[in-house]
Parts: C-alpha cells; structure tokens; sequence
C-alpha cells in the first residue's frame, strides 16, 4: 500500500523521511550522549534566535554571558503581536508552517513553524502511536474533532480526512440523535482508533453506557482510543475502557509546540524529551526538583522560525521523581493556570475543583451531561448545565453542601439548564470561566 500520508507531507515540503531519521538517532543516544545533545540543542537554538530574530534578541536585552536560566520567560501575551515581527532572518510566511492556538487559554495567537521542526512534529506522532500498533499511513480514524462550517474551510478539512485516511465525527452537536448516527458509523466502518477532543468522546461513552452497548462489540477492528485537548479524569477513564474495552491513551499537547507527553504502554505520561525541553518553575522563575508542582515552561529544541524558548505554556504540572533528562516522566498536569477562581477568603481554587465537586454529586444517575461553571462577582457563581431532567431542590442542596466543603461557605450559585453550552469556535468545552 503507498503511504499517502508520508507522501502528502513530503508534497508539501515537510521532509518527513529526514525527520524519522533525526528522531531515530536521538532515541538511540545513551543517556550520556543525550545530556550532550541537550545541552547543545539549547545552547544552538538560542545563539540562533539571538543573531536571527529581532523580537527574540529585544526580550533577552543587552546581557551577554547568559546562563540559561537567566534567560527570559515567554508568556503567551508577549506572542501578540505581528507575526512578521516574530519571524527569524530568512523566514517568510511562505516558506514557514502558520497556525492559530486554539484560544483554549483566553489568550489565543498566531504563531509560525520552519518546515523541518513541523515534520519532526509529526514524526514523533507517528513513532508514539506506533507503540499502540496505529499506522498513521494504513490505519483507519474516527476523528472526534471541530470542523470549520465555511464551505472551503469544510472541503478542505474533508480532502485532508481523505487523505490521511482519517472519518470525521463533528462535535458541535452532541445530541442522543447525533450520537445515534456516530454509532451507525461505527457498525458500518472498520476504524483501527480513535482520537479527539476527551468531552465529546466521554459523552459518546455515556450513551453507549445509556444504550448498555460495547464498542468494541460493535466494531471489532478498533485497537485504541487517543484522548486530546482537555483533561481526562480517572473516572471518565474507567468509564471509556468500560465502554469501548479498548486502550485508553492520554495526550497532552500544543499545537505551536509539538506532542508535550504522551502515554505510553506502561501507563506512564512519558515526556517528548526528543524535541523538546520541559521545566518545571516557581514563581519567580526559579527551576524547581523533581515531583515538585510548578509552572509548565518548554523550550521548541528544533523551531528556527519563531522562538519557543523557556515558554509558558500555561499549565500547572510535576516531573515525577523518577524522571531522567531522557525520559522524563509526567506525573501530573493540574488545569490551565488563569483557570482559577478567586473566592471572598481571598483563596485561589483552580476550576476543576467545581469540576470534581459537581461531578462527584450530579453525575451518579446520568441525568446532567455537561455543564460549565461561569464566575461572575467573587461570591457569584453561574452553573449551567444540559440534563435530561432540571436539577430538584435537595440536588443542588447537596451541590451547595459539597461546594462549602471544597471551597468555602457563603457563596452564592445559580443553575441554569440549557440545551446547548457555548464551546470554544473549535468545539471545546471551556468547563470554568472566570469573569
């Protein structure tokens, strides 16, 4: 069979076939040579950017003699701006790879890749879902995605579906008749995997909970299911294995980075170490140990076109104790950091505790789907949620109960039911908000 997909990138001038064989290379070092290989990835990409990229050498200033970690911390609200005045010499957008961030974090940008880190990119997708025996070129994808709703937008995406061998499942309308027709799909194709957003997925797994089906029954073919963009919790995963009785694989990743960590068949969020450099910071930027819980700041080890060095990604995390520089382990990745709610007492409680306070009481019958929780004043919460039947006196008795546990008494809520909640313009589901 051609390999359509390795074709496809190499047609549109990302040299996959010298990307495999970097990443191989790297792979193969000892632990010794890859602490060499690290240091000199870090000390080239940032003489690179330092004689290349005019935005870049402004932010480092005029200190010479630097030491790594002296240099700046790149935070999303420094990337707003131009993306011409970002560029390294040498770089147009024509001749780079152009996206936008999904806006996931309130503060979405334009942001460029050289054409060799992008096919890196993907050579590292291609090596991580082959530990699962997922084929990139061969194996057939059910794709729980957004897709654009202009008709080129929507072409397009479609071709590229074509292309890459890959069936699209549109999540803007999760009703039970949608899911209906998702189902029928599944009978009727012989998908290998499945990959997408975790809450649309987590919703098809409640209905076929609610139907009492197996998919795994239903399409026989399927090998894995790969769950992206969104946190996946531990009982929305027995949830998943239970319905589709298949892997479940969790994925944390950036589109203007690359795959952050991947999990891999030991169960272990193991860290992409081949391209990128992760660090965990305090505060005030200090780099902290091993299993101690900090800011999420990666450096791009192969973007020429746009520097990613030391940035902020906006997430809170911990490198396991375990961890080496080579193969880093992620033990833990706490929701977006502006996620947070600032309460009365003037504590600080990241969105997912609403999340986990909600869930632990709403979801036992099935009756609320999904909900998001929007902050308003300091003490004003709106919670507004999709449900079979409206919320009943002594549930949201108990909701309150429980919000007084975790958070702190005195606060004020409202419950509003819906028939859709606002998703991010790429089918996200932003599960807190704070105003």
């Amino acid at each position: 069979m051609i390999s359509i997909f390795d074709i496809s990138l190499q047609l549109n001038g990302f040299p996959i076939k010298k990307a495999k064989a970097e990443l191989d290379e790297i792979l193969n070092l000892s632990d010794e040579e890859y602490a060499v290989f690290l240091q000199n990835k870090k000390r080239e990409i940032v003489d690179f950017h330092l004689k290349n990229n005019a935005f870049y050498k402004k932010l480092v200033g005029d200190k010479i003699d630097l030491k790594w970690e002296d240099l700046p911390v790149l935070n999303k609200q420094n990337l707003q701006k131009p993306l011409e005045e970002r560029l390294s010499k040498g770089y147009t957008k024509k001749n780079v790879y152009i996206n936008k961030t999904s806006g996931s974090s309130g503060t979405p940008f334009v942001f460029a890749k050289d054409k060799y880190a992008h096919a890196l990119t993907w050579a590292s997708y291609i090596m991580r879902f082959d530990w699962f025996e997922i084929d990139f070129n061969h194996s057939y994808q059910a794709r729980f995605y957004g897709i654009p709703m202009d008709f080129v937008g929507y072409q397009k995406e479609r071709f590229k579906d074509f292309l890459t061998h890959r069936f699209r499942f549109p999540i803007f309308d999760l009703s039970d008749a949608v899911l209906a027709k998702f189902l029928r799909k599944f009978r009727t194709k012989k998908f290998n995997y499945i990959n997408g957003y975790t809450s649309s997925i987590v919703l098809f797994a409640k209905y076929l909970e609610q139907k009492n089906i197996i998919l795994n029954d239903v399409c026989p073919t399927l090998k894995a299911c790969f769950v992206t963009s969104e946190m996946l919790f531990e009982s929305d995963k027995k949830l998943l294995e239970k319905q589709f009785r298949i892997p479940i694989i969790n994925e944390y990743g950036a589109a203007e980075l690359d795959l952050i960590a991947f999990e891999n068949p030991n169960k272990e969020w193991q860290v992409n170490a081949e391209t990128l450099f992760v660090e965990i910071l305090d505060e005030n930027n200090q780099i902290l140990p091993y299993g101690k819980e900090g800011r999420i700041v990666i450096t791009s080890l192969f973007n020429k076109a746009h520097p990613f060095i030391r940035y902020e990604i906006g997430d809170i995390g911990i490198l396991d104790e375990k961890s080496t520089l080579k193969k880093p382990i992620l033990k833990k990745l706490i929701g977006r950091t502006n996620d947070v709610a600032l309460l009365p007492s003037g504590k600080k409680s990241p969105g997912l505790t609403f999340y986990y306070v909600t869930k632990s009481i709403i979801e036992d019958d099935g009756n609320v789907k999904e909900f998001i929780i929007k902050q308003t004043k300091l003490d004003t919460f709106e919670i507004e949620y999709i449900s079979d039947k409206e919320l009943v006196s002594y549930q949201i008795k108990k909701i309150e109960e429980a919000i007084t546990l975790y958070l702190e008494p005195n606060l004020n809520f409202s419950f509003t039911r819906k028939t859709v909640l606002e998703r991010t313009n790429r089918g996200k589901l932003k599960q807190f908000k704070s105003y």
